[in-house]
């Protein structure tokens, strides 16, 4: 990310306290306590890609049931966040960041404790997610009312230049960490670090100035996309459980049965319809408070700009497209090539090496050509890198065969998410930039929960189809071990493992059977991603052209002026993930 000064802020003084409007001289004390608060969120989820499979093993669960902990947390994120920023404007961000850092410590500890997947998605889904909602906005607010002028941007760009290098490293320390003591140790980290940056925060940073204003909150808004998104996911992700029409598995809520498979219909139609609902009344609802002039959770006025109406639907495709990846090839990587957890992280650590490279050379190329030409650049590359890792996808695959596909796809994502934002901020007035950035990255989580639910179904549901196929028509086997297996992969899914006792021949057998099922399911969901993102292609090329930035221009740049001209009471901050 490349930062120079702003052209129109020589004079002003490097950094000031927004209470007393002298400088602080803490602020670069500051900027460390918002980078560790930065690199706990950015590391998160990452760092458990690659112990996904340790995880099943460990709570005995199953795919469907653990994507919860990845697409639950997107979509407490993605629900929370514009509201986490309104609250920030409301009473404080300092006291927002403290509130939000304590629960992602709270919710980090009960993950780490967890004996049951149900105790994991309390944990890591639901507290910590709340928790990022409300520390994330903060950090970007913080920075604007701590540094000023040249600084500001070397800040901003500290900021951005953390949340890639974490997400890039994540799964190497996830995959060390599993290895060599627990799974368990990717939140206890947490633990021990969030404790850190809340002393350090009270310590060391200051309160920002009291609003003069309160903005109205929109909690009826807050609550509809939440619990309309969250039933449109639990639909996605649990068609294949609880069927996608007729139903053929009993939906429990504890130990209540609130829906029989004597039922007409699944339980999945319910949701699907009631997500349905939910949702146009949000946008119903949402539209008349526009009209009123009252302060809606979304304005969808801003939708009539090109740029970002399109940006935000490319956005949300990217998002899909990104996870198929990041959630399939762990997966396939640790269940049918058997690699350690740390393997697999050092495996896909050039996937992450490359979104920082391409993300640098996308800032350099927007000095030839316009923005949006780099988006779409970026994301032809991610499309060429999935099928390069599709046609690598095999029983007995090498690093080497795997490495130019996750190098290309890499560049792709660090070429199209360094400009998406400066895309779908460019029509944007100042005066709304903030929502438009909560916006961005409300539709990137939305869009990173519906691929995690539709890419962990996707490969359950084929894995199960092929292995379960692929044993009844087998002549090698035994009629008995030949049912237990049928038994046990629709139990399990990607996860089964044969039962104590089976000979060596057995197993050797039934690990080539469910290795070429979970190939083909890999094979089949990083082409269904393949699709969606060039699909996301195609609607980057129904946004404005644009221009390139001038020399002196940079997409920080541009991004750190637009925050020191807004009034601070009015922008509601957005967390934004490029």
């Amino acid at each position: 990310m490349d930062v120079s000064a702003p052209t129109d802020d020589r004079t002003a003084p490097a950094a000031w306290d927004a209470a007393s409007g002298e400088p602080d001289p803490q602020r670069w004390i500051t900027l460390g306590i918002v980078i560790i608060a930065v690199v706990l969120i950015a590391v998160d989820i990452s760092v458990l890609n690659v112990s996904i499979p340790t995880i099943l093993r460990d709570l005995d669960t199953t795919v469907p049931a653990l994507q919860w902990v990845i697409t639950g947390y997107s979509l407490t994120f993605a629900s929370l966040l514009i509201i986490g920023g309104q609250l920030g404007d409301v009473y404080g961000h300092r006291r927002l960041f403290l509130i939000g850092v304590t629960l992602f410590g709270i919710g980090s500890l009960i993950a780490s404790l967890a004996q049951s997947v149900g105790v994991l998605i309390l944990g890591e889904a639901v507290i910590e997610g709340m928790g990022a909602s409300l520390m994330l906005p903060s950090t970007l607010a913080i920075l604007s009312t701590t540094f000023q002028g040249r600084e500001r941007a070397t800040a901003f760009a500290a900021w951005g230049a953390t949340t890639g290098a974490a997400v890039a490293f994540g799964p190497v320390l996830g995959g060390f960490l599993t290895t060599n003591y627990s799974w368990r140790w990717s939140f206890r980290i947490n633990v021990v670090v969030a404790p850190v940056a809340v002393l350090g925060a009270l310590l060391f940073m200051r309160k920002g100035a009291k609003a003069t204003r309160r903005p109205d909150l929109d909690l009826p808004g807050a609550a509809m996309i939440a619990s309309g998104m969250f039933l449109l996911v639990f639909s996605l992700s649990q068609g294949s459980v609880y069927g996608w029409f007729e139903p053929i598995k009993a939906f429990h809520l504890g130990p209540w049965l609130l829906w029989p498979t004597t039922r007409p219909l699944s339980i999945t139609v319910l949701t699907l319809v009631a997500a349905g609902v939910i949702l146009a009344s949000f946008v119903v609802v949402e539209r008349a408070m526009e009209r009123r002039g009252t302060h809606p959770l979304f304005e969808f006025g801003l939708l009539q700009h090109r740029s970002f109406r399109y940006g935000l639907l490319t956005v949300v495709i990217l998002a899909m497209g990104q996870l198929t990846v990041l959630f399939a090839l762990p997966l396939f990587l640790q269940e049918s090539e058997h690699l350690s957890a740390q393997e697999n992280g050092l495996w896909l650590l050039p996937l992450g090496l490359a979104v920082i490279v391409g993300a640098q050379i996308g800032g350099r190329l927007t000095r030839r050509i316009s923005p949006t030409a780099v988006a779409r650049l970026g994301l032809l590359c991610e499309s060429a890198g999935s099928i390069l890792v599709v046609l690598s996808i095999r029983p007995g695959l090498s690093f080497a065969s795997l490495l130019p596909g996750l190098v290309v796809f890499g560049v792709g994502i660090g070429l199209a998410s360094s400009q998406l934002t400066n895309v779908i901020l460019s029509e944007i007035p100042v005066a709304k930039s903030g929502v438009a950035s909560g916006a961005n990255s409300t539709a990137r989580q939305i869009g990173s929960a519906l691929g995690g639910a539709v890419i962990g179904s996707l490969i359950a549901v084929r894995t199960t189809s092929h292995a379960v196929a692929a044993l009844r028509a087998d002549r090698i086997l035994s009629p008995a071990v030949r049912d237990r297996a049928i038994g046990g992969v629709r139990a399990d899914g990607p996860s089964f493992s044969p039962a104590e006792g089976t000979s060596k021949l057995d197993v050797a057998r039934l690990d080539s059977i469910l290795s070429h099922a979970l190939s083909d399911a890999t094979r089949t969901a990083l082409l269904m991603g393949t699709a969606v993102v060039f699909v996301g292609a195609l609607l980057s090329f129904l946004m404005p052209r644009g221009e390139p930035l001038r020399a002196s221009e940079s997409q920080a740049e541009t991004q750190a002026e637009a925050f020191e001209s807004i009034d601070p009471i009015d922008n509601v901050p957005g967390a934004v993930l490029d």
